[in-house]
C-alpha cells in the first residue's frame, strides 16, 4: 500500500493509493513550514534503506538474545511475538537514530533497542488477551494467546519485561556507555511501561472515562515513542535539555503514527463498522470521539510539534538529525512499505 503527500497553497494532503482516498491536513498560518534546507535534506535521505538495514541487524540480535531454553514452551511463545515477520521495529530504530544524532555508536544502542522491542512485544501480547483488547490476530497472523493459550501468553509477556532489562545490563558495552547512563535508561523504560505509563493507558482504555481519549493515546502510544527517543539520547550522553526535547518529540511522533493510522482506517472503511473489535474501539481514538476533521487537525499539530523540537538539533548537529525529521514526514506520507504493509504502526 503506497501513500504520498500532495501540497497546495491551502492544504497538505494525505492520499491513499490505490483506493483514491484523500486526507487533507490543513496548514496553519501561525506555524511556519520547515526550512527549505531541512525539507530538501529529508526528501533526499533514504529512510527506507536506513530503516530496513537496521531491521536486519536488530532481527539478528533479537534472535540471538532469546535462545530456546527450558521450559521450551515459554521461549517458543516469546520468540513467536518478538521475531514475528512483518514487525516494523519502530521503537528500536528510533532509539538508534536518536543515539546517532549525538554521535553515539549504534553498537552502544543495540542492546537497548532490542530491549525496547522485547518490552513492546510483551505489551502487545498482553493487549491482545481476551480480557484486554480481545484481538485474535496481530500483524495478519494469530495472536500469541491464539497459538499458545492465554496462560502461556501471560507468562511470555511477563518473562519478556525483565529479559529486556537483563539484556541492557549484560550487553551494553561499558567502554561506550557509562554505568550511570545505563541506569537512567533502565529507569526510563520502567517508567514508560509502569503504572503511570503504558499500564495506565491500558487501564483507561478498558474502563473509559470522560475526555479519556487524549490520555489513552498518549500513554498507549506516546509513551513508547518518547521512551525510544529518550533512551537513544541518554546512551549518547545527551544533556538534560536535549533529553527533554527528545521526550516531547518522541511522544508527539508516537501519537501521530496512531492518529494517522486511525484516519486511514476510517477512510478506507468509508466510516462503516467492520468487525466487533472496531465497535469496541469506538470512543478510544480521536477519530472515534471527534471525527476525521478534528483528527486531521490533531495530526497537523503533532507533526508541527515534533519538527519544532528538532530545530535546535539541526543547528547544532546538522544532517545527523535528518533521520528523526524523516520519521515525522513518514508518519504522514507513508511513502514506502516496511515489514508487513497490511499491519498498523505499533509505537
Amino acid at each position: 500500500m503506497a501513500f504520498s503527500i500532495l501540497s497546495s497553497s491551502s492544504h497538505l494532503c494525505l492520499s491513499l493509493k490505490p483506493r483514491n482516498i484523500i486526507l487533507p491536513i490543513r496548514c496553519s498560518s501561525a506555524s511556519p513550514p520547515p526550512s527549505i534546507s531541512t525539507r530538501s535534506r529529508s526528501a533526499q535521505f533514504d529512510l527506507k534503506e536506513y530503516w530496513t538495514t537496521l531491521i536486519t541487524d536488530i532481527d539478528r540480535k533479537l534472535d540471538e538474545a532469546i535462545p530456546v531454553k527450558y521450559p521450551e514452551q515459554i521461549y517458543h511463545s516469546m520468540r513467536y511475538s518478538v521475531l514475528a515477520k512483518g514487525a516494523k521495529r519502530a521503537p528500536p530504530v528510533m532509539c538508534v537514530a536518536a543515539c546517532e544524532l549525538f554521535g553515539g555508536d549504534r553498537l552502544a544502542a543495540f542492546p537497548t533497542a532490542c530491549a525496547l522491542e522485547m518490552v513492546h512485544a510483551a505489551s502487545l501480547i498482553h493487549d491482545d488477551l481476551p480480557y484486554m483488547d480481545d484481538d485474535p490476530s496481530r500483524r495478519g497472523k494469530p495472536s500469541n494467546h491464539t497459538i499458545y493459550g492465554v496462560d502461556m501468553a501471560v507468562l511470555a509477556g511477563d518473562a519478556l519485561f525483565p529479559l529486556g532489562f537483563q539484556h541492557i545490563v549484560s550487553h551494553t558495552p561499558s567502554n561506550l556507555v557509562p554505568e550511570a547512563r545505563v541506569l537512567r535508561v533502565i529507569a526510563e523504560i520502567a517508567h514508560a511501561v509502569g503504572s503511570t505509563g503504558m499500564a495506565a493507558g491500558q487501564f483507561l482504555d478498558l474502563e473509559g472515562g470522560p475526555n479519556s481519549v487524549e490520555f489513552v493515546q498518549e500513554k498507549k502510544f506516546g509513551e513508547m515513542g518518547e521512551c525510544s527517543a529518550v533512551c537513544g539520547g541518554l546512551l549518547a550522553s545527551a544533556n538534560d535539555e536535549e533529553v527533554e526535547s527528545l521526550r516531547r518529540y518522541g511522544r508527539a511522533v508516537g501519537v501521530l503514527y496512531q492518529v494517522v493510522d486511525d484516519i486511514l482506517e476510517e477512510k478506507s472503511n468509508n466510516g462503516q463498522e467492520t468487525v466487533s473489535k472496531e465497535g469496541k474501539k469506538k470512543g478510544k481514538s480521536y477519530v472515534g470521539v471527534y471525527g476525521v476533521e478534528k483528527a486531521l487537525e490533531v495530526a497537523k499539530e503533532l507533526r508541527d510539534k515534533a519538527k519544532k523540537e528538532l530545530d535546535g538539533f539541526e543547528k547544532k548537529y546538522g544532517d545527523s538529525v535528518v533521520p528523526l525529521y524523516s520519521f515525522v514526514d513518514y508518519a504522514v506520507d507513508r511513502g514506502f512499505s516496511i515489514g508487513d504493509s497490511s499491519s498498523q504502526w505499533e509505537f
